[in-house]
């Protein structure tokens, strides 16, 4: 199952349940990465964040006191933040439309869905690895891009050139 040599990278989990942390880390253990690094809230990540480079954040979403989605706004707009394009995979058990939206909104890079499996935790991380999107800035957003794939538009391109 395994493609890339995960080895070398340093992956932060963040999570309120120890026992969901340790799941998520053995798993990472089990497709290669030797060292994961955890927190039990967002306000926790920050400060990991800070005193070390991470290759790669997993966050679930409900937390107190800083939850998932306020870090990975913070992480992304924040002045201080040590890396804007850290990778983000969201895990959560809350998988509605709009909790999707919302998180891809804020800037994740991909939404990973309780209960996992290896396989699942493994798809992710490759869709990071393979997955090149490019970080748009707005007034509004910054993040990946949340364009998934390539839409041809069949009208007339009113964004080129200005016609006379």
């Amino acid at each position: 199952m395994v493609d890339y040599n995960l080895e070398n990278l340093c992956m932060l989990v963040v999570d309120d349940n120890q026992h969901m942390r340790k799941l998520v880390k053995n798993i990472l253990h089990s497709l290669g990465v030797k060292e994961v690094v955890e927190a039990a809230d967002g306000s926790d990540a920050l400060k990991e964040l800070k005193a070390r480079p991470i290759d790669l954040l997993i966050t679930d979403w409900i937390m107190e006191p800083l939850d998932g989605v306020e870090l990975v706004r913070m992480i992304r707009t924040g002045s201080d933040s040590e890396n804007p394009f850290i990778p983000i995979i969201m895990l959560t058990g809350h998988t509605e439309q709009k909790r999707v939206i919302e998180a891809r909104d804020v800037g994740i890079n991909e939404f990973l869905a309780k209960p996992i499996s290896a396989k699942s935790v493994y798809s992710r991380v490759k869709s990071v690895i393979e997955d090149g999107r490019s970080f748009v800035r707005t007034s509004a957003f910054f993040g990946p891009d949340r364009r998934r794939r390539a839409m041809e538009f069949p009208g007339p391109d009113r964004r080129g050139a200005a016609e006379d």
